[in-house]
């Protein structure tokens, strides 16, 4: 099988179920922005080991679905596929991991500015991609109805990456740069 189809050469793309849209579309921006944030996890995870390389993992997966939610214009595939489902269970999976994380840290009374050792500064730029992808998906919710879930979910993720970044930071021993 060759990984060129030469069906996007006109600039149009396939969602799940066939239909084509322009490459620019809300819902190709929308999980574009979803599939770089998993991208930017995966750059994170090679310099993070045990329990948050498996939380980076497991995030990863969840993107992988979430992205399969949003290329998929009928709603069908999370409602067919357990595992292309992104809902309550796993944003409450994002809330345990921030208690988790949180627990050790310093309370925050000033602003951070994002940097640290080169994992901190990994998710402080995978937090970004994930606002920038919460924005795009809000874009297309007021254009398409999306599941509240997923908007619940993507935004937990951003306070969970947040807090990622500044364990990482804290363990390794390095200072915040406050603001």
């Amino acid at each position: 099988m060759k990984i060129y189809t030469k069906t996007g050469d006109d600039g149009t793309t396939g969602l799940l179920g066939g239909t084509r849209v322009p490459k620019d579309h809300l819902r190709v921006a929308a999980y574009g922005d979803i599939d770089e944030l998993n991208a930017l996890l995966g750059l994170a995870k090679t310099e993070a080991a045990g329990a948050l390389a498996a939380l980076l993992g497991q995030i990863q997966r969840d993107l992988f679905a979430l992205g399969a939610q949003l290329a998929d214009p009928t709603s069908k595939v999370a409602s067919r596929k357990a595992k292309a489902a992104v809902g309550a269970r796993q944003t409450a999976r994002l809330e345990r991991a921030i208690d988790r994380a949180e627990t050790g840290l310093p309370p925050l009374t000033a602003f951070i500015l994002p940097g640290g050792t080169p994992l901190g500064a990994r998710l402080h730029l995978a937090r970004t991609v994930c606002r920038r992808a919460e924005r795009a998906i809000i874009t297309l919710h007021r254009d398409t109805p999306i599941s509240p879930r997923v908007l619940e979910y993507v935004n937990r993720l951003s306070d969970l990456l947040f807090v990622l970044a500044r364990e990482a930071n804290h363990r390794a021993g390095g200072a915040e740069d406050r603001w």
